[in-house]
C-alpha cells in the first residue's frame, strides 16, 4: 500500500512509523481532501493497527466511523465497535464520544446522552465536542416531546459553552488550520487557473492547475478542471483522462461520472460498454433515474441488445410515464424487436402528448412507416401521414412517404402530385425529382419523365437509381437504346453491384447487337442475382441463351 512522504506528527524522519499513525495520517487527509485512497488507506491501517495491539481503543471507534460511512458496516456493527472501544479504556473521552453518536444515530437517546455526559465530565476543557452533540440531542428531544424552560436552558447551556470551548480542542484547532490553508492552497491555484482561462492562456491554466493537483493533491478539483479545459480546447482524449483520474480519486463523484459518461457516449462509439458502466453507477445516486435509463435505452440500441434497450426505456417511463420522447423511444424499441402492436401503441401516446408539432410530425412518419409498410394498413398509414403534415407541412420526407404509399396503391395521379409537393417544398433536392420520374413512367407520361429524372440526376450525378431509371425510360419508352447504354454504365460505375443495371446493360447492348458483350453484362447479372436475389434467374437465363440461337 503506498504512502504519501509526508510524516505523521510527533514522528521524526529515520523513526520506525506504527500502523495506527499512518492510519491517523491517512484519516487526517481523508477530513481535509475527501481523496477515496486517503479513506482506503485509514481502513487498511486501522485494521493492521488492531492486528498488533487488540488491546487498544482507539482504531475501534475510528475504523466504526470510516467503515460505516463507506456503507461496509451497519450502524449496530458501528456501536459494537464503539462499545469494544469503551470497555477496552473506559476513560477515553473520543470512544465514548463516537459510542454516544452512533447511538443517537439508532435513536437510542438515554444511552448516547450518557456517554455524552461521561465525555463532558472527564473531558473538562477538552470537552466542546460532547457538549455539542449534546445540545443537538436536546434539540432533537424538544422537536420530538416540546418545549419547556429546561430542554430550552440547556440546549442553549451545552451550545454556547460548546461553542466557546471549542478553541480549547487541539486537535480540533489543528485539523480547522490545516483545512483553511488546504482550502486557501486550492483557491489559489484555481483562481489562477481560471483567470488564464479567461485570457485564452489556456497552456498557462492547464499548468496551474497541474500544479494545484501536484501541490493539494486534490484530483477531485484540478483532474475535472484540466478535463472541462480539455474538453473546451476539443481535446477528446486528454478530456477523458483527466476525468478518469479524477474519478479514480472520487469514485462517487456524480459530475465526473456523468461527464464520462456523455463523452464517451458522444465522442467514442466503439466504448458503448464503458458509457454503460457509468450510466450503471450513476443510477445508485438515485438522481433523475429516468433520464439515465433513457441514455442507457439508446446505448443498448447501439449494441443492438433490444431486450435491454426496451427494459431501458420502460424503466424510464416507469418513473415519468407522461414523457413524449419516451414513449417515442419505446415505441422504436419495439420496432426493433417486431412487436409492433406495442409500438403502435406508444406511437400513438407519443403523438398524443405531442410536445413539438416538427417532432411529433417525425413521429407519425414512423408510426405510419409501421402501419403501411408493416401491417398493411394503408389507409391508416396515410391517415397518420396526413396528420404528421398538418402538424408540419414542410416534413420534405414525410411527403416523400406518402407519395411512395399512393404508388403503392396505384394511385398514380395522388403519386404524381404529392411528389410535386415535395419538389415544390426544397427544389434542390433530387429525391423528389427521382420518385416524380418514376410516377411518370408509371402513368405513361415518358417526356415528363426524363425531364425528371435529368433533373434528379443534375442535381445529383452519383444517384445510381436515377442513371437506371433513365435508361430504362430511353430503352422501354423512347425505343433509343443506344441513348440508353450510357446511363445503365454510369448506374453500374457508381454501384458495381447493382444486378438491375448489369441486366439492362445487357438488354440495350442486345437491342442494338452487340451481343457479346450483351452476354457479358447478362453473366455479371447472373452472378450476382445469387447473392442479391433481385431478379428472375429463368429470365436472365433465358436472355443468355436467346443471345447465341
Amino acid at each position: 500500500m503506498s504512502e504519501q512522504a509526508i510524516l505523521p506528527r510527533n514522528v521524526v524522519a529515520g523513526e520506525h512509523i506504527s500502523a495506527l499513525d499512518l492510519a491517523r495520517l491517512s484519516h487526517q487527509k481523508y477530513i481535509v481532501k475527501q481523496q477515496h485512497e486517503d479513506l482506503e488507506n485509514a481502513i487498511g491501517y486501522y485494521i493492521e493497527a488492531i492486528r498488533n495491539d487488540s488491546k487498544v481503543a482507539e482504531p475501534y471507534y475510528r475504523l466504526a466511523s470510516l467503515m460505516y460511512e463507506k456503507g461496509q458496516i451497519t450502524l449496530e456493527s458501528a456501536i459494537e465497535q464503539c462499545q469494544t472501544a469503551v470497555s477496552l479504556e473506559p476513560d477515553n473521552i473520543n470512544a465514548h464520544i463516537y459510542a454516544g453518536y452512533f447511538l443517537s444515530m439508532s435513536e437510542d437517546y438515554k444511552s448516547a446522552q450518557s456517554e455524552f455526559d461521561y465525555a463532558i465530565k472527564t473531558g473538562l476543557l477538552n470537552s466542546a465536542r460532547p457538549r455539542l452533540f449534546l445540545s443537538k440531542l436536546i434539540k432533537r428531544e424538544i422537536d420530538l416531546e416540546g418545549v419547556t424552560v429546561g430542554r430550552i436552558a440547556k440546549y442553549l447551556y451545552y451550545l454556547l459553552s460548546g461553542g466557546m470551548l471549542l478553541m480549547c480542542d487541539k486537535a480540533a484547532v489543528r485539523m480547522m488550520i490545516e483545512t483553511i490553508a488546504d482550502n486557501i492552497s486550492v483557491f489559489s491555484y484555481k483562481t489562477l487557473g481560471e483567470t488564464c482561462e479567461k485570457a485564452k492562456m489556456y497552456s498557462s491554466a492547464f499548468k496551474a492547475y497541474s500544479d494545484g493537483m501536484a501541490k493539494t493533491q486534490h484530483g477531485d478539483v484540478f483532474y475535472k478542471k484540466m478535463g472541462d479545459l480539455s474538453m473546451s480546447r476539443q481535446d477528446l482524449l486528454s478530456g477523458l483522462e483527466c476525468y478518469k483520474k479524477a474519478l479514480s480519486v472520487t469514485p462517487d463523484n456524480r459530475e465526473v461520472l456523468l461527464k464520462l459518461a456523455t463523452l464517451i457516449q458522444t465522442s467514442f462509439p466503439d466504448r458503448i460498454d464503458e458509457a454503460i458502466d457509468y450510466y450503471n453507477k450513476l443510477l445508485e445516486f438515485n438522481i433523475d433515474n429516468d433520464k439515465i435509463y433513457y441514455e442507457l435505452g439508446h446505448l443498448y440500441l447501439r449494441k443492438d441488445d433490444r431486450l435491454n434497450a426496451v427494459s431501458a426505456f420502460k424503466l424510464a417511463l416507469q418513473q415519468n410515464e407522461d414523457n413524449p420522447y419516451y414513449n417515442n423511444s419505446l415505441a422504436y424499441a419495439y420496432v426493433r424487436v417486431e412487436l409492433y402492436d406495442d409500438a403502435i401503441e406508444y406511437y400513438q401516446k407519443a403523438i398524443k402528448l405531442n410536445p413539438d408539432a416538427k417532432w411529433t410530425s417525425i413521429v407519425c412518419h414512423a408510426l405510419g412507416a409501421v402501419y403501411g409498410e408493416v401491417k398493411g394498413n394503408f389507409e391508416a398509414a396515410e391517415a397518420t401521414y396526413q396528420a404528421g403534415l398538418v402538424l408540419d407541412p414542410s416534413n420534405y420526407e414525410l411527403v416523400l412517404s406518402l407519395g411512395d404509399l399512393q404508388m403503392v396503391k396505384g394511385d398514380l395521379d395522388k403519386a404524381i402530385r404529392t411528389y410535386c409537393d415535395g419538389i415544390t417544398l426544397d427544389p434542390e433536392n433530387f429525391l423528389a425529382y427521382a420518385k416524380a420520374g418514376l410516377a411518370l413512367w408509371e402513368k405513361d407520361y415518358i417526356e415528363e419523365s426524363i425531364v425528371s429524372f435529368h433533373k434528379s440526376i443534375e442535381l445529383n450525378p452519383n444517384f445510381e437509381i436515377s442513371q437506371n431509371n433513365l435508361g430504362v425510360v430511353y430503352l422501354d419508352g423512347m425505343g433509343t437504346p443506344k441513348e440508353s447504354v450510357k446511363y445503365f454504365l454510369n448506374a453500374i460505375k457508381l454501384n458495381p453491384n447493382y444486378t438491375l443495371a448489369y441486366f439492362n446493360a445487357g438488354r440495350a447492348l442486345q437491342a442494338i447487337g452487340e451481343n457479346t458483350r450483351a452476354a457479358e453484362y447478362y453473366q455479371m447479372a447472373l452472378d450476382l442475382n445469387k447473392i442479391t436475389n433481385e431478379l428472375s434467374e429463368d429470365d436472365i437465363q433465358s436472355r443468355l441463351y436467346d443471345l447465341f440461337d
